[in-house]
């Protein structure tokens, strides 16, 4: 500033001297006047011009580099570009800092939606998009309420309870591939709303798996519990000789065998759910595996096919090659038996029961079973490893089945990395296979 005024000063001093230089003698003080005032104007129109300079530089866009280096209006654009530069980095961390909220919501498993006073999409990430079957661009700006036209959604909207949240279907929602979404509106701001939804889907599903295992285990226990207790109250009632209690010992024998089973295939799911995977540090031998499976599926064909009671089974355990299997071996043992044993039950008299073992050229290894049985629906196929899915419930309550034996082959097969493929045609029998990746497969000399 004082340089200013001194430059101001000094010229004003110039000018009163050239104006007394060049008047003449008798209207010198008249000339010194003047060119002060000459000096005076010179320095205004300057000085207006630099800051017109400035104030055109600053209405540019670009401030990288100021139109004046010195003097006042030099430090009035040094001063602004500094402070155009501290604004343009704070806007700059300002947006990243929102692509990274934007980022992040839209990595969100859950979908986002901002929704105005008025009810209108202002920003949805991709999986809400997803979740109601709408176009991130095309429906901006759209109120909501016409794009999702859900009864249940729209009553809760309108309620402005958002307390708790509402239950409806997503978008493509079917009953062969069910999708259930929970929705849930949060007010913030000045009348806006935040919009939440979950995929509830696998929960649900859950749940009522949760639901039919209580109630299937609950009726195949009371089931055989009913039974003994009629024959318990028979027994202590009624006189029966001795031909007739043993008979009746029996049976309760059988109920007491099925409930056994059923709760020894329940402990073995269990375990199976909450132990860590198995390594394949342990090695089990192919042919030792098959020939125990050979003994005790022969000794269960021949309960349940009794030389009176019609033709036999045929039973054919083909050679298996020289190879060990990687595992542990008590899984791998119950769940090969519960195939062999499935086949042994649903064969009828005079069918055949095949089994064997094949190596693949890329290293894997088969474990395959096939029946001459009554066959599977395709319809039933996909749900047969359920636990107590049956597709006949009085045929495999007759044959002593559980219906948990293909759970827990499922589970044995996906704890070691393996893949369970069942190939069925009704009225011709069934093929049942767990495939095991070649890392559980190690080829022995012959």
């Amino acid at each position: 500033m004082l340089l200013r005024v001194l430059s101001f000063l000094l010229l004003q001093g110039l000018g009163a001297l050239l104006g007394l230089w060049l008047a003449p003698q008798d209207l010198q003080v008249r000339g010194g006047l003047v060119g002060m005032l000459a000096a005076g104007t010179l320095w205004v129109l300057v000085d207006f011009t630099r800051g017109l300079r400035v104030l055109q530089w600053l209405r540019r866009d670009d401030v990288s580099d100021v139109p004046l280096k010195f003097g006042l209006w030099g430090a009035v654009a040094e001063r602004a570009r500094r402070m155009a530069r501290v604004r343009e980095q704070a806007t700059r961390e300002s947006d990243r800092r929102l692509q990274d909220f934007l980022s992040a919501l839209q990595a969100s498993p859950n979908g986002v939606l901002l929704l105005d006073a008025a009810g209108r999409i202002e920003w949805l990430n991709q999986m809400a998009a997803t979740h109601f079957g709408l176009d991130p661009e095309r429906d901006q700006l759209q109120h909501m309420v016409n794009l999702v036209r859900d009864p249940a959604f729209t009553a809760y909207v309108a309620s402005g309870d958002y307390r708790g949240s509402v239950t409806m279907p997503g978008r493509g929602h079917t009953a062969a591939h069910p999708l259930r979404l929970s929705v849930q509106l949060h007010p913030y701001g000045d009348g806006r709303r935040l919009l939440l939804s979950r995929d509830i889907t696998a929960l649900e599903q859950a749940e009522a798996m949760r639901r039919d295992f209580v109630a299937n285990v609950s009726h195949e226990i009371r089931t055989p519990l009913t039974v003994l207790s009629g024959f318990v109250e028979t027994l202590r009632t009624l006189p029966l000789d001795q031909g007739e209690r043993a008979r009746y010992l029996d049976l309760m024998a059988q109920q007491a065998g099925r409930m056994q089973s059923l709760v020894s295939d329940l402990l073995t799911l269990s375990r199976l759910e909450g132990s860590p995977l198995p390594g394949a540090g342990e090695w089990s031998s192919v042919p030792v595996l098959l020939t125990q499976l050979e003994q005790e599926g022969r000794a269960l064909s021949a309960v349940l096919n009794p030389p009176m009671a019609g033709p036999a089974q045929t039973l054919v355990f083909e050679p298996a090659p020289a190879c060990e299997l990687g595992g542990m071996a008590t899984e791998l043992h119950s769940a090969c038996s519960n195939l062999v044993s499935n086949a042994v039950r649903y064969t009828p008299p005079g069918g055949e029961v095949r089994c064997s073992w094949l190596l693949h050229e890329d290293g894997r290894g088969e474990f395959f079973v096939q029946d001459s049985g009554p066959g599977i629906a395709p319809e039933h196929i996909p749900r047969l490893t359920e636990r107590f899915y049956r597709v006949d419930r009085s045929r495999s309550r007759d044959t002593g089945g559980t219906g948990l034996g293909l759970a827990i082959v499922k589970h044995v097969a996906q704890r070691h990395g393996a893949e369970l493929k069942i190939e069925s045609v009704v009225g011709k029998g069934s093929r049942f296979a767990i495939i095991f990746p070649a890392s559980r497969v190690r080829r022995l000399p012959a």
